[in-house]
């Protein structure tokens, strides 16, 4: 077992408190890492696996908006891992698809965490595509160590705006032919043709605010003025730390979920025996109890994905719980400057639930 590779910093963090880096590599040979958040003691709950979602990475979960989640876990005794998974900016660019990191990624990760904690069994706090692949995960029976999961915007029921339904079927196929990724980032930094003609298309739709990635986010992920977040929810400093926080997302993975939101489910379209095709159309393979969130202004997921999954998943235990979070988007649950007041105990005590 290799020792940490490194101590990082994450902002809003105790100077005693520290972050170590250990990589590991995914069943299929991609280079992922876990950062182990240390507090001034060892923490005495969890194990937590927190899991980012696409096109950005673990440290999605610390932003300036006050006290950040992390802060708020580790400072009450969550032994915090977070992981960076196929998906994440912090890799190298490759063409990911939830199914991948639901065979590959996932089980290992949780694998790693129990190894170096010592753990039998962890607990798992998943947002937007890394939940819908790590759903993938526990309903095949691939993480039978997770007893407890925290799911934020969707989880098994990707349902979307009607016009983010036409920019997946329409939109999307079209600009495949000429690029193969999206990058929220080309409202600061692009070279060639399409990254400029996507910057201008954003320009002229978006006229929300002055932050380029912001509009290229909105654009990009969902359908809304903004639509990951309301802008009255963040503060100056949060808005300004998005910029670099968002970066590549392949097509082979907008046209996953694109099929998938066609089918109003999660289903597999690659040739991965350990996944079942339709993820509806079997008992779910794991004993994890789940708690729901969604935020009701989501302009990216809307909040019935959530109250799908929390009805199908229903039928099969009756302790699943849901939150439908007023005047919450999608990341903001997250990122909110007051969500450390509306949000965060929310997480705790489903944490705490047994």
């Amino acid at each position: 077992m290799s020792t940490p590779e490194t101590h990082l910093h994450i902002q809003g963090l105790e100077s005693s408190w520290r972050v170590e880096c250990f990589p590991f590599s995914s069943v299929d040979g991609v280079e992922c890492s876990l950062l182990h958040v240390i507090g001034s003691t060892p923490g005495t709950k969890g194990p937590l696996l927190m899991v980012h979602g696409a096109g950005v990475r673990a440290q999605i979960f610390c932003a300036p908006s006050g006290e950040h989640l992390i802060h708020y876990l580790v400072s009450r005794g969550w032994d915090i891992w977070l992981l960076n998974w196929r998906a994440s900016i912090d890799i190298p660019f490759n063409t990911w698809t939830l199914e991948k990191a639901a065979v590959y990624d996932h089980p290992r990760a949780v694998q790693e965490v129990c190894l170096r904690t010592g753990a039998s069994q962890i607990d798992a706090l998943i947002h937007c595509q890394g939940s819908t692949s790590f759903t993938m995960s526990l309903l095949a029976g691939l993480v039978p160590q997770v007893r407890r999961v925290i799911s934020n915007a969707v989880s098994l029921h990707p349902i979307v705006p009607s016009f983010s339904r036409f920019k997946l079927n329409y939109m999307q196929p079209l600009a495949s032919l000429f690029i193969d990724r999206l990058n929220p980032r080309w409202g600061l930094y692009r070279k060639g043709f399409m990254p400029h003609l996507f910057n201008t298309v954003v320009r002229l739709f978006h006229q929300e605010c002055e932050n380029l990635v912001c509009k290229h986010v909105s654009f990009t992920y969902g359908t809304g003025w903004p639509a990951l977040w309301s802008h009255e929810n963040l503060n100056e400093a949060t808005h300004e730390w998005l910029k670099e926080e968002f970066a590549d997302v392949p097509f082979t993975f907008l046209k996953e979920i694109k099929q998938c939101v066609s089918a109003g489910r999660l289903m597999s379209y690659e040739e991965h025996p350990e996944l079942p095709k339709d993820f509806t159309a079997q008992t779910p393979k794991t004993d994890a109890r789940f708690a729901l969130f969604a935020g009701e202004n989501n302009l990216c997921f809307l909040p019935e994905s959530q109250r799908k999954t929390f009805g199908f998943l229903s039928r099969y235990r009756k302790d699943h719980s849901l939150h439908v979070l007023p005047n919450y988007g999608h990341l903001d649950v997250f990122m909110g400057k007051h969500a450390a007041r509306d949000v965060f105990p929310l997480i705790e005590k489903e944490l705490e639930t047994v």
